[in-house]
């Protein structure tokens, strides 16, 4: 350390070498003890209490795949019945019907208002050609309002967030390869909202016929050029890589869904009874459905939302602004 000298000539301390991997960082209790600045993660956490969120999960997949029963069972709540009187109906084209339930869930003092869009008639008819279209359009129409609502020069102080964060695809359990009407959804889809595959009542298949038929769908995933959730360029370290690599290997999930409770070994568990015994749904031995919950859930919940507000809603702000600028007059 080198001595120096000060404006007046009195000799002042010598400076201490810094490390570059410390510099600008002063811990809280290195110079008058605590500071408090953890405390903001719990000033966060009683404004999400208070305020609550909202996420939305679109389903898609032709009838009979069990797609209300799956959202039921992951939400452990009758989020979406086909008896219920849904607060969105929207008849888009003669083929697909668009449908929206809202459902507020309250667990341990956190609130979310859960809304379900549903897709009946998807895939169902003869002649699917273009039946993604009124799929696509709802997404982005999601967009386009709360694009509307941000322009506003009095905007709320709070934006009504009505936009699709993720879409689970259910895939039915052939066994075979995906499907053309698959390929050219997710091709469209997958750009615009992130997209989960699943295989819809994976117990309709064996182990080995569920192993090799992940494979050749992910296979045509990759030659398809198809983009599902979680995307490579979307880990944002190591950390998220190592998780992200272990749910991508397990793509698309093998689920099986049910609202009915059997008792197994004295305990409640859900599950699906056949003439080969219980398929529980929350046993990684029988299915996938833990870790579609837990992606879903308690692990990516809040990146789907960041990823459709700073990757897909950021890419339609754009086009659409550059659109408006391109149709106004130069002076």
């Amino acid at each position: 350390m080198e001595e120096r000298e000060g404006e007046d000539g009195v000799e002042q301390p010598p400076l201490c070498p810094i490390d570059p991997n410390t510099q600008g960082i002063i811990k809280g209790r290195d110079l008058f003890g605590y500071v408090g600045i953890e405390a903001v993660l719990d000033q966060m956490r009683r404004k999400t209490m208070k305020a609550g969120f909202e996420f939305n999960i679109m389903v898609v997949g032709q009838s009979g795949l069990g797609k209300s029963t799956l959202v039921n069972t992951l939400f452990k709540s009758k989020v979406s019945r086909k008896s219920c009187t849904p607060n969105y109906e929207e008849k888009i084209s003669k083929t697909v019907n668009l449908q929206s339930i809202c459902h507020v869930i309250e667990e341990k003092g956190v609130k979310m208002k859960l809304t379900v869009i549903d897709t009946p008639g998807f895939g169902d008819q003869i002649n699917n050609e273009n039946c993604w279209e009124p799929i696509v359009k709802y997404v982005n129409e999601q967009y386009e309002k709360y694009l509307r609502e941000e322009q506003h020069v009095n905007r709320k102080r709070r934006i009504p967030d009505t936009r699709v964060h993720c879409c689970v695809y259910f895939l039915p359990a052939t066994g075979h390869r995906l499907r053309p009407i698959d390929v050219e959804f997710m091709k469209r889809l997958g750009h615009i909202v992130s997209i989960v595959p699943v295989i819809a009542k994976a117990d309709t298949l064996t182990m080995e016929e569920r192993l090799e038929f992940k494979q050749r769908i992910r296979q045509d995933l990759e030659a398809n050029g198809i983009r599902v959730y979680p995307q490579k360029e979307y880990d944002e370290d190591a950390e998220d890589r190592i998780l992200n690599d272990k749910i991508r290997e397990n793509i698309p999930f093998a689920v099986v869904g049910t609202d009915k409770e059997h008792q197994v070994n004295g305990n409640k568990v859900l599950g699906r009874k056949t003439k080969w015994g219980i398929i529980e749904v929350e046993n990684v031995a029988h299915c996938e459905f833990a870790n579609l919950r837990d992606l879903l859930i308690r692990s990516h919940l809040q990146d789907l939302k960041d990823v459709t507000h700073n990757i897909h809603y950021e890419t339609y702000r754009v086009r659409r602004l550059n659109e408006s600028n391109a149709n106004v007059p130069n002076c």
